[in-house]
């Protein structure tokens, strides 16, 4: 994977956590080794950690509150000064265990502390796994919105291990595959279809079809920032479905959706603007939403305003001169960002998406 601080590697194997101590000695020698998680993380997958890490043993491992509504300054604050009460120094290695929140927050404080320290991220989760820990992206929330604070600051090492997911709760799993869908939506019609195919398999965690899509995401995410790391330009259609997606998220305050469910919820919402604004075929709009739709009951619409869910889209990190922009796709497999969307199309996607079980006939209208 290649950075502006110089290249990383991302390890991607069922197993591959039985490595990991090869995998660190690789990185050179540290003065201590700190792992950062969360209790519930760590309850599940902390002795297949310490199994791997015989010789690079932790000499803390800090735990915080990784729920979506704890990723603030707060945490990095609490993360930032655990490690200074345990004395990690410039020379330290931090292990960054767990999903999305931890590696963001984690990531967030190792690239703040001391004014950065190395980073070893082992995502947990589908979504972490396929998106949130490649790429270099850091951040907290704000009250004003997601993920306004943050940094680039890429791990020296990531570890995916498929078999981590076997300990994930169905919800999670499920949200976790809306970030794969995404995928392929934007940059891999083949992908797309092969979900189409195997999501079944999908479902019950096939360990071939679960490392296929694991290792295909990573190589569309690898491939989009090395072309655009900063995103300023290309990296944006990462941003598919999110618009809306963290819209939702903030509106509800964070407790009703996992971000990949308020992410198969914008996606809903972005195909409905595609169509409306004549990029999207209603045929490629009913795959999308029938795809989607297999994941299973998402959280309920909230009964939030159209006019609060667009004032909260103006914080999106895309938006422009107070103006909206939107990731949408022209056909699976190909997305760009549009701008001057009228606000009218933007209603009518937020009107419809909650409305929708089988979007074909509706498409048709």
């Amino acid at each position: 994977m290649k950075a502006s601080s110089g290249a990383y590697e991302v390890v991607c194997a069922a197993g591959a956590l039985a490595r990991l101590d090869e995998e660190i000695s690789r990185l050179g020698k540290f003065t201590s080794v700190h792992v950062v998680s969360s209790p519930k993380v760590w309850r599940a997958v902390g002795k297949t950690i310490l199994r791997g890490l015989r010789r690079h043993r932790p000499d803390e491992v800090h735990l915080f509150d990784d729920r979506e509504m704890k990723k603030e300054m707060k945490s990095v604050e609490q993360i930032s000064r655990l490690l200074a009460r345990a004395k990690a120094d410039r020379g330290s290695l931090i292990l960054a265990v767990g999903g999305g929140v931890v590696g963001d927050v984690v990531g967030y404080a190792a690239a703040s502390y001391l004014r950065g320290v190395a980073l070893v991220q082992i995502p947990t989760t589908l979504v972490s796994q396929t998106d949130s820990s490649v790429g270099g992206k850091t951040g907290v929330n704000l009250p004003e919105g997601k993920n306004l604070l943050g940094a680039f600051y890429p791990a020296r090492l990531v570890v995916v291990d498929p078999q981590l997911l076997k300990t994930l709760s169905r919800r999670e799993f499920r949200g976790g595959l809306a970030e794969v869908i995404k995928y392929g939506i934007i940059a891999d019609a083949k992908l797309f279809e092969y979900l189409e195919e195997n999501f079944e398999k999908a479902l019950r965690r096939d360990e071939a079809v679960l490392e296929h899509m694991i290792r295909r995401s990573i190589e569309i995410k690898a491939w989009v920032v090395s072309k655009d790391e900063r995103e300023s330009g290309l990296r944006e259609i990462l941003n598919y479905g999110h618009t809306f997606g963290h819209a939702l998220e903030s509106e509800t305050r964070y407790r009703r959706f996992q971000h990949g469910e308020a992410v198969a919820w914008g996606m809903k919402c972005a195909a409905l603007l595609g169509h409306k604004t004549g990029l999207t075929k209603a045929k490629d709009v009913s795959r999308i939403v029938t795809l989607i739709e297999r994941l299973g009951p998402l959280p309920a619409w909230p009964k939030v305003s159209d006019a609060s869910l667009i004032e909260a889209m103006r914080t999106d990190k895309k938006t422009r001169g107070n103006k909206l922009r939107f990731v949408l796709s022209r056909k699976i497999g190909k997305a760009a960002t549009y701008e001057n969307i009228s606000l009218t199309a933007v209603k009518h996607a937020l009107h419809f998406a909650p409305r929708l079980h089988a979007l074909t006939e509706i498409a048709r209208g």
